[in-house]
């Protein structure tokens, strides 16, 4: 191979969908202040939570894996083993690895972490639940667990219908903290 010299220009030339430079994107806008993550430049940061004080925190977490009847039917069946039972697990895992999937996610030491899924008509309900006594709220474990074992019930099951959905993800509950209590209103 020749050692060749290119310019970003000509490299850029040779890509036939150029993803761009920092100069083909607008300016962060300034953010409000009320998005902790974002100081008043709208630049990310992690939040410093070593002053906030050590509470009680628990959040509730769902997500529905929506199955048609035919899968339903051969849950109990499967040879890679109890989708549900491997879901649980995979959920619980997931949470305590939240801090290494999102970026501005405190590491925490999670006390509880439990995940019920239950057969339903049109698929699986899931509920994650975690807890911890710290500065910061474990929402995001939560709808990690609660996604993950998700993903874990397609993935156990795709085998059968590619057309699986997961949907509804979202945090049911909260308490402790700062914020204190927060319930999601029914639809």
């Amino acid at each position: 191979m020749d050692d060749v010299d290119y310019t970003s220009e000509q490299l850029m030339d040779d890509d036939p969908e150029p993803l761009g430079n920092d100069a083909d994107f607008p300016p962060l806008a300034p953010v409000p202040l009320h998005l902790s993550h974002y100081d008043q430049a709208g630049e990310a940061h992690m939040v410093d939570v070593g002053e906030k004080t050590l509470t009680r925190r628990e959040a509730v977490a769902a997500a529905f894996v929506e199955l048609s009847p035919a899968v339903l039917k051969a849950l109990p069946q499967n040879p890679k083993g109890n989708p549900l039972e491997v879901a649980r697990f995979a959920g619980i895992q997931a949470a305590k690895q939240t801090s290494n999937l999102i970026p501005m996610c405190h590491q925490i030491a999670l006390s509880f972490v439990d995940i019920q899924t239950k057969i339903v008509e049109g698929g699986v309900a899931i509920e994650a639940t975690a807890a911890t006594t710290a500065g910061t709220g474990v929402e995001m474990e939560a709808m990690v667990a609660a996604s993950i074992a998700a993903l874990t019930v397609y993935d156990m099951t795709k085998a059968l219908d590619k057309g699986i959905r997961i949907r509804e993800v979202g945090l049911i509950r909260k308490s402790g903290g700062k914020s204190g209590e927060y319930r999601r209103e029914s639809p």
